[in-house]
């Protein structure tokens, strides 16, 4: 039987980083539910092995289930009828087996009927949900927009719509419109209060929405009258039950076809208000969207997961001149790369989702009871990290994903470019990573001031400070080496104090920072055991070559080149 879990042997050793140990002991607060849930650990070993049967059961379901599933939901995919949205029959069976299997709302808490397992735990679900079928993941992965509506929500709704969603049922982010795309300051869906019934009335359309016909939504709409920009901007809770809002189409997707992208109309719909007022985007959104681009990053790297599989199996079987194709040097290299940039997808992803883990958890705590000022610090600090890792992951493992599919189908050769090949899907469903949620170009905003901050090079002091095998030394240097030339080229480009300078060199210096990063990442995976060695060394010397060109273009660069650029 296929299992997702026990097939991927790098999934399960993220249950054994030094940080979990923090990261549980957070989560369950000293494992205070133990005797108030039958379910809940007794202590850290029992909790990673509940985490572990937990992992084995998605695997299987992803093996057994919704892979087999995918061709048919990627032909069948959603339709409308009369205003509403039905899965296509597949998806549907998707859905009644991870909700049989409580992988509904795996991080709510279980006084709400969740599993109260750490992000980690959610992330490698996903991982594994994205490998099966990457628009599946758009609408399990949705759940997370429960943790917004735990984080900011109040205890009524926590009660009514909390346990609702461990239960089932779907969610999705109303946030796009027709003239509002990544400048969601430009919302205008229009919410007003009615006095009289002490009722919030939302009308006007969405677009874009992904599995746009959910039971329950978390809406930006716009609140305060003669308001143009995000201050004007609130967030609310709209339940489909209630009614008022009817799906107008179904977009027709180059890819991701499982799950329906929406166009929503909304009149007078009933809706309340989640949160303050006027905090909608500045502060609910920008933790939904940060969440949102966490599953994006585990959506790459399933289908780069999925590429490297569909392509060593290809290369294996097809033979040429007398001999299987992946005993040609131009094949086998491309098939190493795309492990390794798997590999680092997925090396970026964890460490991210442990940052994530690790403040959000002290962010709960803060409001049960004061933090210690060493708490603080702690929050403080994975905090931060988060914040610059996330834009860095999701911007270079959604390319990571375009370029594996790409090559995934090159291996192939004519095959690929036949709907026959599982490839041909891949590369359809990877060419949205790296727009939704945040363009690629939108990540690099995101990142590079903790480029020229400093936030990026203070982690990879710390990483140097790792203790390497012997056999490891000589990638050790390179990484050293490679995070010298990074660090005189964002000097070199602060010092000319040229904000055009810098935004026109910042994808170059972000991607910089993230061949050291995802080379540590992957450098301290082979330390722990040979199964990443191999994956290192070869994205070590990618991410050599690659920064040695960075270095030439922007030591050789004058200013006034920027004006050869320029669209006349």
């Amino acid at each position: 039987m296929a299992n997702f879990y026990t097939e991927t042997a790098a999934l399960k050793r993220q249950l054994s980083h030094p940080l979990m140990r923090r990261i549980v002991e957070l989560k369950e607060r000293n494992f205070a539910d133990r005797d108030r849930f039958d379910y809940a650990p007794q202590n850290f070993e029992d909790a990673l092995d509940s985490y572990d049967k937990i992992l084995e059961i998605a695997g299987e379901i992803c093996g057994e289930i919704i892979a087999p599933n995918s061709e048919n939901v990627d032909r069948e995919g959603p339709v409308l009828h009369n205003g509403r949205v039905t899965y296509a029959e597949q998806t549907k069976e998707n859905l009644d087996a991870v909700t049989k299997a409580s992988l509904m709302g795996v991080t709510m808490p279980r006084r709400y009927g969740g599993l109260n397992f750490p992000m980690v735990i959610n992330i490698m679900i996903a991982d594994m949900v994205s490998q099966a079928d990457a628009s599946f993941q758009n609408i399990w992965g949705l759940q997370d927009c429960a943790e917004t509506l735990y984080e900011f929500g109040n205890e009524d709704q926590h009660r009514r719509f909390i346990p609702r969603i461990c239960a089932g049922e779907t969610m999705s982010m109303d946030l796009t419109e027709p003239d509002a795309g990544s400048d969601l300051q430009a919302v205008m869906l229009k919410a007003t209060f009615n006095e009289k019934d002490g009722i919030w009335y939302l009308n006007g359309v969405k677009r874009f929405i992904t599995n746009g016909d959910s039971d329950i939504h978390l809406v930006l709409a716009r609140s305060e009258d003669g308001t143009k920009d995000g201050r004007g901007l609130s967030m609310f809770v709209y339940d489909r039950k209630v009614g008022g809002v009817t799906v107008r189409r179904i977009e027709n997707k180059m890819g991701i076809k499982g799950a329906p992208t929406c166009e929503l109309v909304f009149k007078n719909a009933k809706a309340e208000l989640c949160g303050e007022r006027r905090l909608g985007l500045i502060k609910y959104v920008m933790a939904l969207m940060n969440g949102a681009r966490l599953g994006i990053i585990a959506q790459s790297t399933g289908l780069s997961e999925a590429a490297h599989r569909e392509a060593i199996a290809y290369a294996r079987e097809r033979k040429q001149f007398g001999k299987a194709i992946i005993e040609f040097p131009p094949v086998y290299e491309m098939l190493s790369l795309i492990r390794a940039k798997a590999d680092a997808s997925r090396a970026i992803l964890y460490e991210t989702a442990r940052f994530v883990d690790i403040y959000k958890a002290l962010e709960d705590i803060s409001r049960e009871r004061q933090l210690t000022p060493e708490e603080r610090q702690e929050m403080k600090k994975f905090s931060k990290l988060a914040d610059a890792y996330t834009p860095l992951g999701k911007g270079m493992a959604s390319e990571f994903a375009n370029q594996n599919t790409y090559d995934c189908i090159q291996i192939h050769g004519g095959s690929g470019y036949m709907k026959d090949y599982t490839c041909e899907r891949l590369y359809r469903d990877a060419r949205i990573t790296n727009i939704y949620e945040g363009t690629t170009q939108l990540q690099v905003i995101a990142a590079i001031r903790h480029a020229t901050t400093g936030t990026y090079l203070n982690q990879i002091r710390e990483y140097e400070e790792f203790n390497y095998k012997p056999e490891l030394q000589h990638l050790k240097e390179k990484l050293v080496a490679m995070a010298a030339k990074y660090e005189e080229l964002v000097n070199l480009t602060v010092e000319a104090k040229n904000q055009e300078l810098l935004d026109f060199h910042a994808r170059r210096l972000v991607e910089s920072v993230a061949h050291c990063v995802f080379g540590h990442l992957l450098l301290r995976d082979a330390n722990a055991g040979e199964h990443c060695l191999t994956s290192a060394e070869v994205y070590i010397s990618y991410g050599e070559a690659e920064i040695n060109k960075i270095y030439a273009c922007i030591k050789d660069f004058r200013p006034e080149k920027l004006e050869f650029f320029k669209v006349k």
